[in-house]
């Protein structure tokens, strides 16, 4: 199989990673060792053409099986297949008419493209994508203007803030109009420096846009029970939250053992605050859902039994079998025929709870456990464990692209690993990641770049798209 193209920038990592950039971008090193790299991966124009049609296929499918299980599925299955907790169903069920920010993550390969799963409730890897990717082909063109022998490049993700703006835009109009203003309260943990550079990334872009906004430190939230959530003695009614809401629910304060996360989600579910994302994104956050899909997929014929008409429509059909890879909420088929396989926790993140099972019995990313631990052994461990715990999906292993880039560590080969941004229902960006087989914290983040076909290559521009 043929490698991923990266072209290196003429750049060591602190050559370029300081000033604005690392001000922008102050977690361009992560856990002791670079995350962002002075490169570019590159893809063709017509691998941008398809991945930016099949994102928008896919999402749309979301949004169609979404609403399908929010009106026809039972409570139990969203508790037992989906691992909601009892205390964010009546949330997840509220549909908001605008979307928000979403991450798929594909592999692209010879053998084809595929999403393997979507991050929709707490996405992240926005300021590379919108930021980074731009002021790199920027330094690059400012070097081919002074003589450099470069092919031209453009970007695959300049629209990227206008597509922020405008889902953005839809949802706080969509809430204002239930009675909850325009003021926007952005939160995460003030500590964690990734997801604060997220949030006031989004936060500054509504700003822009003419909304009234303020950072409120989920160390700063105040919630009183049936009465409201507080910052600084100030109701909030929006709240931009870059938290996972299966971590708060479980939610509580620590001298008074108040649940403060089911009052939050009783408040949301009452109308009384307006989430973004919207917590209808609780449901395709789960990783039973991809399961859910493939099952329902495989049983179109039988839905109109079930709710009276046929789920998915021929072209439909034809996008599932084309861009997603069967999915199940046991391994037994894959085990019958001996199909190499991933086990997925269905709230995994970061790769964490999942393993490639590429021959029967042999699985990969296992650790060894009688091997002695250090104290950041013991934490990682502990964190493995809350991973393992959960419940899992069984998801058809689909072979990776591999690609080598230069690193302070000298030549690294990994695995590419696309995510692309779907952001109110469009194409948004690309954030490539260059890992190992199970894309985890330590991947590298290497900028997309599409090399120009034509001397006037077209400007993907979100406002241009619609």
């Amino acid at each position: 199989m043929n490698m991923r193209t990266i072209q290196q920038l003429p750049y060591e990592h602190d050559e370029l990673f300081k000033g604005e950039i690392s001000h922008r971008i102050p977690y361009h090193r992560m856990y002791g060792k670079p995350y962002c790299l002075p490169a570019l991966t590159l893809y063709q124009e017509t691998e941008l053409a398809e991945l930016q049609a099949a994102s928008e296929a896919v999402h749309s499918i979301y949004r169609k099986v979404q609403q399908f299980v929010q009106r026809y599925m039972p409570d139990e299955y969203l508790v037992e297949r989906l691992g909601i907790h009892p205390g964010l169903l009546r949330a997840a069920r509220m549909e908001a008419a605008p979307d928000g920010i979403t991450r798929q993550d594909w592999i692209v390969s010879e053998a084809g493209i595929k999403c393997i799963e979507n991050n929709t409730d707490t996405p992240t890897g926005i300021p590379e994508v919108a930021y980074l990717e731009g002021k790199l082909l920027e330094l690059l063109r400012e070097l081919k203007a002074s003589g450099d022998d470069t092919a031209a490049l453009y970007g695959p993700s300049s629209g990227m803030d206008e597509a922020i703006q405008s889902a953005m835009t839809d949802l706080i109009h969509f809430y204002s109009g239930k009675g909850l203003g325009m003021k926007v309260y952005f939160t995460c943990y003030d500590w964690h420096i990734e997801d604060q550079t997220n949030t006031k990334y989004i936060m500054r872009l509504c700003e822009q846009a003419g909304f009234e906004v303020a950072y409120a430190p989920l160390e700063e939230l105040e919630i009183i029970p049936n009465e409201g959530l507080y910052h600084r003695g100030e109701q909030i009614h929006i709240l931009y939250r870059l938290y996972p809401l299966e971590y708060l629910i479980e939610d509580r304060e620590d001298d008074t053992g108040l649940e403060v996360g089911q009052a939050l989600m009783d408040m949301v579910a009452d109308g009384k605050i307006g989430l973004i994302n919207p917590p209808q994104h609780i449901i395709t956050q789960s990783k039973g859902f991809t399961a859910t899909i493939w099952s329902l997929y495989e049983r179109n014929e039988q839905t109109p039994e079930f709710c009276g008409f046929r789920l998915f429509d021929d072209r439909e059909l034809e996008i599932i079998r084309t861009y997603l890879l069967p999915t199940y909420f046991e391994p037994s088929l894959f085990i019958q025929t001996g199909e190499p396989y991933v086990a997925k926790g269905i709230w995994g993140r970061e790769g964490k709870g999942t393993h490639l099972i590429e021959h029967i019995k042999t699985e990969v990313e296992m650790a060894d456990a009688d091997a002695a631990l250090t104290p950041e052994q013991e934490e990682a461990a502990h964190i493995a464990a809350y991973y393992e715990a959960q419940p899992k999906i069984y998801q058809q292993l689909w072979p990776m692209q591999s690609a080598e880039v230069q690193t302070e560590e000298g030549l690294y080969r990994g695995y590419v690993l696309t995510g692309v941004f779907v952001i109110g229902g469009r194409f948004a960006g690309i954030l490539p990641r260059i890992g190992e087989k199970v894309t985890g914290d330590m991947a590298y983040y290497c900028a997309a770049a599409i090399p120009a076909a034509s001397p006037n290559p077209p400007a993907n521009n979100y406002i241009s798209r619609t």
